[in-house]
């Protein structure tokens, strides 16, 4: 088994990326699921909302399979800013070079002699230090490309895992077949395995539920809850007591039911009031870490709203004010805010749904991110 290393936070409360299983809390049992779908040859479609915490999952479960294999490559990337095929074959052939390119040299030699066509970049990472590669593909070349990077994954000897992270983004791409191209070569790479990830239910429905579309019973399904409370408290209590300090329940009662249990604004509210406070036991405390947190975004909501149309503005500033918005086409909810016409506001809820801006839940139609809600509550 490989040696696991060791890495040790001035700050447990990871709100942004993965770090190891010490700073990540439990998902014990999905962990367990994904890792055993992905040993026996199961692609898994999992879907959830962004910031619930499926990209932590899905790092989690690659740290433990290459903690038991060592010769397995694991690769993870996230398409949500392709905007085309092409975008999608760079980064995933970027990604595979730092793979392998991060586990032995003379691989990384092979790899480029079988992709004659690659122009590689190879560069530092200015904040690790840590060498990395990037690959640029003339646009003729993208069909090729990706029929090559399957290609050069079969003929491999080791088992590969792949996540595609947003994975519905694809069905935004200009080229049609898309689907059917990714499936026809998925299906003959016995070796590699595969995790679709997405947080558009309605289009990662679409994609692998519908009987007409390429990837239908091509996986089997995975979703995720928002982390137990009662779990959730004893993982970020044991930090505080860590320093000698302690949480007390009912605090986090509240963060936890303020927050609706969504994991990263959890995260970054613990990572604020560990970092300023040895004993947190008050809601005061709670509300100077919410300020300081709106505050500090308050120029990266600046500019969200930039790029917002006059009438999209007061429909995000209405569905603000009102918290939950069952019916955000009602006489009573335009009147309240004197919003312009019902086809006016559909309109501005299609942009604001699209841009993760508003969310559909089970009760209705929230603002996604609760900052910036109390940010437009503002205005």
């Amino acid at each position: 088994m490989a040696k696991e290393k060791t890495i040790s936070l001035r700050n447990p409360f990871v709100y942004q990326g993965y770090v190891s299983p010490t700073y990540f809390c439990d998902r014990t049992e999905e962990t367990e699921e994904l890792i055993s779908n992905l040993q026996n040859g199961r692609n898994t479609v999992l879907i959830s909302p962004r910031r619930i915490g499926k990209t932590g999952l899905i790092k989690n479960a690659f740290h433990h399979i290459m903690q038991t294999d060592k010769d397995a490559r694991c690769i993870y990337i996230d398409i949500f800013a392709t905007k085309n095929q092409h975008d999608f074959v760079e980064l995933l052939t970027s990604a595979i070079a730092q793979e392998v390119m991060s586990k032995e040299k003379q691989a990384m030699k092979r790899l480029l002699e079988f992709f004659g066509s690659w122009r590689p970049v190879f560069s530092t990472d200015p904040i690790t230090g840590q060498p990395t590669v990037s690959v640029s593909i003339e646009h003729t070349q993208t069909a090729v490309s990706l029929k090559n990077v399957f290609d050069y994954l079969k003929q491999s000897s080791r088992e590969v895992y792949v996540a595609i992270d947003e994975f519905q983004q694809i069905a935004y791409y200009p080229e049609t077949g898309t689907e059917a191209l990714l499936r026809s070569y998925i299906q003959f790479v016995p070796n590699v395995h595969f995790v679709f990830a997405g947080s558009k239910r309605h289009l990662m429905s679409q994609i692998f539920y519908s009987p007409d579309r390429p990837f239908y019973q091509s996986t089997v399904s995975m979703g995720l809850e928002p982390l137990h409370e009662e779990i959730y408290y004893d993982f970020a209590k044991r930090f505080f007591e860590g320093k000698k300090g302690t949480l007390s329940s009912e605090v986090f009662h509240d963060i936890y039911h303020r927050f609706d249990g969504v994991t990263r604004n959890i995260q970054l509210m613990l990572n604020r009031l560990y970092e300023t406070e040895k004993n947190v036991v008050n809601l005061e405390q709670v509300n100077e870490a919410v300020r300081y947190i709106v505050n500090r975004s308050s120029v990266q909501y600046e500019e969200l709203i930039g790029f917002f149309t006059d009438n999209q503005l007061s429909v995000a500033r209405a569905v603000a004010n009102e918290g939950l918005v069952v019916s955000p086409q009602s006489n009573d909810f335009a009147r309240r805010y004197d919003l312009p016409s019902n086809s006016s506001i559909k309109t501005a809820m299609d942009y604001l749904i699209d841009k993760d801006v508003v969310c559909r839940t089970p009760s209705g139609y929230r603002i996604y991110d609760h900052f910036f809600e109390l940010w437009l509550k503002r205005l």
